[in-house]
């Protein structure tokens, strides 16, 4: 099972931007779609961005599209979220997970969260 670390997490004004690690250990990261989800509270957590195992096809939200980018480095085991002209209303805590399909499950589907990195947009 892939253990994951999220980081990369803080307080920025609306407008801002933060870049969002997460850090995969284990033999199959390379071989599974990654994405990162977030869950505001009260909320429910909804899938945010989702990358493929080789990095060549990406997939967002439209929520947030135009404004995260995903990307991976299966070298160093690690899946990165740019997020740029940040919302009030991007604010969260923000988790990775991992699937070895093709296309990442919903949130639901997951046993294992790491512990996430919280994010907070201020107006």
């Amino acid at each position: 099972q892939v253990q994951l670390v999220e980081s990369g997490g803080g307080l920025v004004q609306a407008g801002g931007s933060l870049r969002l690690s997460c850090a995969a250990s284990g033999r199959t990261f390379s071989s599974y779609a990654m994405g990162w989800f977030r869950q505001a509270p009260g909320k429910e957590r909804e899938f945010v961005a989702g990358i493929s195992w080789n990095g060549i096809s990406t997939y967002y939200a439209d929520s947030v599209k135009g404004r995260f980018t995903i990307s991976r480095d299966n070298a160093k085991n690690k899946v990165y979220l740019q997020m740029n002209s940040l919302k009030p209303e991007d604010t969260a805590v923000y988790y990775c997970n991992g699937d070895p399909r093709e296309r990442l499950p919903p949130p639901g589907y997951y046993d294992y969260w790491g512990q996430g990195t919280q994010v907070t947009v201020s107006s």
